[in-house]
């Protein structure tokens, strides 16, 4: 049982034996709302202050007091889902006169207030990516706004002399392109999570740009990926500026990207997510749609480009979705929230495994550190490690079939720290198995990939560069 589901998980991950997938919860929920003749239909929709929105449409169990938890929890989790997934401030629970829709909004209302238990959604991507509060509202259903998304014109453009960039919470990386083809490469090791400085990110960035910009005749375009969000080129929230003061933000790293496209004479400049352009290089690479990148390495990085190959509107946090229903799930150490993506794909994910694996590790040892030792195991052909894989695998497994409720997914693009090496083939093979045996329709329509050695080395720096468009 779970939150009042009886949830039956067929391959339960060994170091993770109480993990309950949402997809099976969410299906449970479904399957008792399908039989219930009171049920009740229920809109959600999730707009923005520029009139984008997004709208799903539910069934909801009739609303009696011995249903409101468990319909509660439904719906306060799909909301989650859309906030990390698709980006919003302004959620309607749209309804009959008759629903749950108002006590619902009630609900979620004071979860998501500045004070409540979701106050880091209600900060980061209310606030901070969307200039204001998320608001939960009751309505009918034909008072939810309709449905208005869009794609970015953005990459696919290889003419001129680029430079492409990408800033890693370890080292950036980039590359000068001249039509397409990297005349140069090269990665340089920076620490920037928590240096308070705002010069140290901006020296650094320009220092790259300027390395780079040697090898070429002149700079037409630049077009940069970084973890976080940005909107029209403004640092709307990331975790490589976390150790700068909120006065120093907003004068010298809000508008960061403005002032480096000032120092370069004003040339195309465009940065986006770093998920975004992974997606779009394996998209240009595969030469198809319909791409889900996801990278397990210090958190979980993840981007989408739709059927026609273009990046979305969507945030495509993948890190601050939740995956595992289970009412004491691991927290997030940032969030508070529990059973999302980053305690399952990411480094942190290898570091709560490992000692229920067997393998003792100091305490005060850095993530990255518990990486490589795991890795080292795995290579020497510990069992211990290979059981960290497979629980990493067997979760994500499940968390695909999830996603796949949410994005249409033709490729899933595998890559980051956490997948390399032998580890990265357990995970994929794992999780294979499971979508083959549990969800074969899926198994059949979705091909997981790893970036070929070319792609890892020049991938994510041309997509990167191909963002602008030369005027």
């Amino acid at each position: 049982m779970s939150g009042g589901l009886r949830v039956e998980v067929p391959s339960p991950p060994a170091l993770d034996p109480d993990f309950v997938p949402a997809v099976l919860w969410n299906r449970a929920y479904r399957e008792r709302a399908a039989a219930d003749p009171g049920a009740t239909p229920l809109r959600i929709g999730l707009a923005r202050a520029d009139g984008t929105c997004f709208v799903l449409d539910v069934q909801v169990l009739a609303p009696t007091d011995a249903n409101a938890a468990l319909t509660e929890r439904y719906v306060e989790r799909l909301v989650k889902t859309q906030l990390w997934h698709l980006g919003g401030a302004r959620v309607f629970l749209g309804g009959p006169a008759e629903g749950p829709a108002a006590a619902l909004a009630e609900a979620l209302g004071r979860a998501y207030a500045a004070d409540g238990a979701r106050a880091f959604d209600h900060e980061i991507v209310g606030r901070k990516m969307f200039d204001e509060g998320i608001t939960v509202t009751a309505c009918r259903l034909d008072e939810v706004p309709a449905a208005r998304e869009r794609a970015m014109p953005l990459g696919r453009n290889l003419d001129g002399c680029r430079i492409g960039f990408d800033l890693g919470g370890s080292d950036r990386k980039c590359a000068a392109l001249v039509d397409g083809e990297v005349v140069h490469s090269e990665e340089v090791e920076w620490d920037p999570y928590f240096e308070a400085d705002p010069d140290y990110h901006y020296d650094g960035i320009m220092d790259s740009l300027r390395r780079a910009a040697a090898h070429l005749p002149r700079v037409d375009a630049i077009g940069g990926s970084a973890a976080g969000v940005y909107v029209n080129n403004e640092v709307k929230a990331a975790s490589l500026f976390r150790g700068i003061s909120p006065a120093d933000y907003e004068a010298k790293v809000r508008r960061i990207f403005f002032r480096v496209q000032e120092a370069w004479d004003g040339v195309p400049f465009e940065v986006v997510n770093d998920g975004e352009v992974t997606a779009l290089a394996g998209s240009m690479s595969i030469g198809d749609g319909a791409v889900l990148g996801v990278a397990m390495g210090t958190s979980t990085a993840a981007g989408y480009c739709d059927g026609d190959g273009r990046i979305t509107l969507g945030l495509n946090e993948l890190a601050f979705s939740p995956v595992d229903y289970h009412p004491a799930a691991p927290a997030d150490e940032w969030s508070g929230d529990l059973g999302c993506g980053v305690q399952y794909f990411s480094q942190q994910g290898v570091a709560r495994l490992a000692p229920k694996a067997g393998i003792d590790l100091p305490a005060d040892m850095p993530f990255p550190e518990q990486l490589v030792r795991v890795q080292e195991l795995m290579a020497a052909g510990d069992p211990r490690a290979r059981a960290v894989y497979q629980s990493i695998g067997g979760c994500f497994g499940y968390a695909i079939a999830h996603w796949a409720e949410f994005y249409e997914i033709r490729h899933l693009l595998i890559l980051g720290r956490v997948t390399s090496g032998e580890g990265g083939a357990v995970i994929l093979d794992t999780a294979g198995a499971l979508l083959r045996r549990e969800f074969p329709a899926l198994a059949e329509r979705v091909a997981l990939t790893t970036p070929n050695e070319k792609d890892k080395r020049h991938g994510q720096a041309i997509a990167a560069a191909s963002l602008p468009a030369i005027r």
